[in-house]
């Protein structure tokens, strides 16, 4: 393990070798398989509790672990958000997906090694309307137009406004509160993504940094509040909201997703 000569609010950023690349290929591949495994069970009538669990027996026969449990107090092997929930809405048996709901589902498998996968994807159930469609469109697209720019030279900066510039074109917001992160051996590290900024300004990337790239989607204004659990954070104008979440890395000429879908995968060949 080296360390990047930048540091990110005073700490160093990790840079990975090759052996640690075919770690996160694992990891990254059991959290893509764990919302592809899921994808059909997101129907109405099903409490975010039974995908809650749908989604910890997938990881652990997978060989992984949640590493979401027991991490700062949390009891549970996924986040779901459902509507106007932004982030880390906590699974309930009394939470029943109707149709019309969109839900956002964010996983993050712990394989041998500590090495982390950690993914989201916002599902529509049943037929949306054509605000949370779009809502859920542009989500994606502001993820992949962030993970397009990774590279050797490219900045955090670069990455943060070019998000920002597709969630503003449709004329929605992006939530200001929360960013993505550096992963690898520990979930949460540098450097910090966040998901504005001004072009050429910021950590400049280098090959081995591994981060996830994750924008949170409003319909309506960026604002947010996390409720008294301390844990479930909603817009706080009630408006839709919507997320997706890569892990990433930085090769020696560009990216590699750890996290793609079956579905991007072929897209892909």
């Amino acid at each position: 393990m080296r360390l990047s000569t930048q540091k990110d609010y005073g700490k160093p950023i990790r840079l990975h070798d090759a052996e640690h690349f075919e770690h996160m290929r694992i990891a990254g591949r059991i959290a893509a398989d764990t919302l592809d495994h899921i994808a059909p069970y997101v129907r109405p009538g099903i409490t975010t509790a039974e995908l809650d669990r749908i989604c910890e027996a997938f990881m652990r026969a997978a060989g992984s672990i949640p590493a979401t449990i027991d991490y700062h107090g949390y009891k549970h092997a996924s986040c779901i958000s459902v509507n106007h929930v932004v982030t880390h809405g906590v699974p309930s048996e009394t939470k029943v997906l109707k149709a019309g709901d969109i839900v956002n589902i964010d996983v993050t498998p712990k394989i041998e090694g500590n090495w982390h996968g950690d993914t989201s994807r916002t599902f529509m159930v049943g037929e949306v309307s054509i605000l949370a469609a779009r809502l859920v469109d542009v989500a994606y697209k502001a993820m992949m137009a962030g993970v397009a720019l990774v590279k050797p030279g490219t900045t955090l900066g670069d990455i943060g406004a070019e998000i920002d510039s597709v969630i503003r074109a449709a004329r929605f917001s992006s939530v200001r509160d929360f960013c993505g992160h550096g992963v690898g051996q520990i979930f949460h590290d540098t450097p910090q993504v966040v998901h504005q900024g001004k072009r050429g300004t910021g950590i400049v990337l280098e090959p081995g940094m591994f981060f996830t790239i994750e924008p949170m989607v409003n319909a309506g204004g960026y604002q947010v509040k996390v409720l008294g659990d301390k844990w479930t954070t909603v817009t706080k104008d009630h408006s839709l909201s919507a997320q997706f979440e890569h892990t990433v890395g930085v090769t020696e000429d560009g990216v590699e997703i750890f996290t793609l879908s079956a579905k991007e995968r072929a897209e892909r060949q």
